[in-house]
């Protein structure tokens, strides 16, 4: 071992290595000392545990493409092919270019986030958007946050600690990445009461459970799954009426934040903001950033004594949202107040897209492939926790055929390029769909596709 030791090279060794005084254009000679003497320790550390000293070579390696991806951060656009709209992995809802222009505007300087101009005094940041929720959904006030559990745990947290909230054992759900919304609701310090069984809950479920200590009832989205075959659900109607009969409110977690019909789309009806507060929700809850089409935020509407209450809560500073993108979802919002949420907002493009024209795009995009690729039939999902097994019909790129490997190959080596093409496989086949693509992306797919079918040609010569 302390032979090993004897063969780590010095910090003044490695600065001098024509590498690493290249470097030193990016990045500042002391901050590369200081890259040399981590990467030293870290081959210190794994020499005590057994390992061979590495080579001048490998810890110049090392640090170069630490510090190449210093200048390259990992973060980075990439065009979903994957033919799932709101894909969370991918960053869910792309944004509307009025919507990004006002991100942009705020972010290149100050702004009157919390300034009342015409005073010259102290303002709030929710007046920016709490009249355009108000106008857009009939609320009475409304709130906005960091995302859409943290708006379900502040309102539990300022209106429900200590006490019950009464919800149904077959909407105790869990969402993507494990998180389980009753674990989010035990956070707040309430007490989830689960009536009715998974398939089937009644009014009378609720109104044995409601007792002294009852502070709501609420009702949550199923997000991800569909209960199907012999099942009973209690309506939002006659949640309500249940409500206002104990004097208790109800809270409806909508998860998807829609303002649209969505069978207009040949898609399931999806519950719609607007229509929970016509029905008499208390609070409504949704997510800025999945139908609504916007960038990640809760989103809470409803009564004003109760949003009242959470804005004075110390919880509501630590989950409030920033002003790049409240500044993103106040245009977003702006487009369904102007009846332009289709033609703007990038889901609603993709959602109401002709099969036609869909069509149209697949093809053209086989064509650099000649013969290597075919257009089937094929299915979008919408994603992101909305409409849960909902699809819409599509036009499919299917490159491969030749084996499950080629396939993963072509995969990677989209993926691999300057702007990163994300697909999925099926089988044998890759598949590209153009509908999660928007139009303006597709001369980027034809380059791609244009340099895999050279590629493919020259492997096979």
């Amino acid at each position: 071992m302390d032979r090993e030791f004897r063969h780590l090279p010095s910090v003044d060794r490695l600065i001098s290595e024509e590498r690493i005084r290249r470097l030193q254009e990016l990045y500042p000679r002391a901050s590369l000392v200081e890259l040399i003497r981590q990467r030293l320790e870290h081959a210190r550390l794994a020499i005590t545990a057994g390992n061979p000293c590495p080579s001048v070579d490998e810890i110049v390696d090392s640090i170069c493409a630490q510090v190449y991806a210093l200048e390259n951060p990992s973060l980075r656009p990439i065009i979903n092919a994957s033919g799932v709209i709101l894909h969370t992995n991918l960053g869910r809802a792309p944004l509307s270019k009025e919507a990004i222009s006002a991100m942009n505007a705020v972010a290149n300087g100050y702004c009157n986030l919390e300034f009342d101009l015409d005073s010259g005094t102290r303002g709030s940041r929710y007046v920016h958007i709490e009249p355009i929720l108000c106008q857009l959904t009939g609320a009475e006030a409304a709130l906005v946050v960091n995302n859409n559990a943290s708006a379900v745990l502040l309102a539990l947290t300022a209106l429900a600690k200590k006490r019950e909230v009464i919800v149904s054992r077959g909407q105790a759900v869990e969402i993507g990445g494990g998180f389980r919304i009753p674990d989010v609701m035990r956070q707040s310090g309430a007490k989830l009461v689960e009536v009715g069984t998974t398939n089937c809950t009644y009014v009378t479920d609720y109104a044995q459970a409601i007792n002294p200590r009852t502070a709501a009832l609420m009702r949550v989205h199923a997000s991800n799954f569909r209960l199907m075959g012999f099942t009973h659900l209690v309506t939002l109607d006659e949640l309500v009426a249940l409500g206002r009969q104990y004097d208790l409110p109800v809270f409806d977690d909508l998860g998807s934040g829609c303002f649209l019909d969505t069978t207009r789309f040949g898609l399931d009806p999806e519950p719609m903001v607007q229509q929970s507060i016509a029905t008499g929700a208390g609070l409504v809850f949704f997510s800025g950033d999945k139908l609504m089409g916007g960038p990640q935020a809760g989103i809470i509407v409803g009564k004003k004594q109760f949003i009242d209450k959470l804005k004075k809560h110390p919880l509501t500073r630590a989950v409030r949202i920033d002003k790049i993108r409240l500044a993103g979802l106040v245009v977003t919002l702006i487009h369904y107040l102007k009846g332009e949420a289709i033609s703007r907002i990038p889901v609603w493009r993709m959602i109401s897209a002709p099969l036609a024209e869909i069509d149209q795009r697949a093809r053209q995009w086989a064509q650099p492939l000649q013969g290597l690729a075919q257009v089937v039939e094929g299915e979008t999902m919408i994603g992101g926790g909305s409409l849960p097994g909902g699809t819409l019909p599509t036009r499919l790129v299917a490159i491969g055929g030749e084996g499950k490997s080629m396939a993963q190959a072509l995969s990677e080596r989209l993926r691999c390029q300057e702007m990163p093409i994300v697909g999925r496989i099926s089988g044998n086949m890759l598949l590209l769909d153009p509908r999660s693509v928007l139009p303006e992306e597709d001369e980027e797919v034809l380059q791609a596709l244009h340099d895999l079918a050279a590629t493919l040609k020259q492997s096979k010569n």
